[in-house]
């Protein structure tokens, strides 16, 4: 019952997101109503980066994943992901912030694979108790160091406050909440839509390319 009532929350909370009006000075893009999407930065050389606020807790997230990580893979452009754990999820910060502290002191690839693995259990995680079961079971299997305790400087607790602040500031209101950057436009890819997340990401690229006016069709235009 936790698991349908934390999917349903998700899914009412993207159709909320969906249905509001763009906010003044951000043009067309379907109704997204993103604020201030020009902090959406790319990274120095890349022409197209796919941003994404998770919620490890979140089932559409876990569902997500695997879409996304094939689309950044296949178009060989950057992932910037940014944590955005919901306050009515139990253990999604716990799970963020270890997360965090695995790519920092880790290997953001040894993090990718704990995201992973987690979003690939997450019906069997019901509580803080079983997502520290399920953590000690990945550190040692993984053949790791589990801190007595994690993130005792509480430096990843604060990265991960930040990311959240990050997506609030956006005015992100539903995970997952996909975004594709060019440098001259962007594009929100609603949860509904997020199986043609390679289809959107190429077009996007090309008509990154294309004539300045090609790019107003349907997207956002960064300032």
């Amino acid at each position: 019952m936790k698991r349908y009532l934390a999917a349903l929350l998700c899914v009412v909370s993207a159709a909320a997101a969906h249905a509001q009006n763009t906010p003044a000075g951000i043009a067309g893009n379907n109704g997204a109503p993103f604020q201030n999407v020009s902090e959406l930065k790319l990274p120095a050389g890349a022409k197209a980066a796919v941003f994404e606020f998770e919620d490890m807790e979140c089932p559409a997230c876990a569902r997500t994943f695997p879409i996304v990580h094939a689309a950044v893979a296949h178009y060989k452009i950057p992932l910037i992901r940014h944590d955005f754990p919901w306050s009515f999820h139990e253990w999604s910060m716990n799970a963020a912030v270890t997360a965090r502290f695995i790519q920092d002191q880790i290997s953001p690839q040894l993090a990718d694979t704990f995201r992973r693995d987690l979003f690939a259990n997450q019906n069997r995680i019901e509580s803080k108790d079983e997502l520290a079961r399920f953590t000690r079971e990945w550190f040692a299997s993984h053949h790791e160091n589990l801190p007595f305790v994690m993130d005792a400087s509480g430096r990843c607790r604060n990265e991960v406050q930040s990311d959240k602040a990050l997506g609030d500031h956006l005015n992100v209101q539903a995970t997952p909440c996909v975004i594709v950057v060019t440098r001259s436009s962007w594009v929100s890819v609603p949860y509904a839509n997020i199986a043609e997340l390679d289809h959107i990401v190429g077009q996007a690229i090309d008509e990154a390319h294309a004539p300045a006016m090609t790019t107003r069709r349907s997207q956002g235009v960064r300032p």
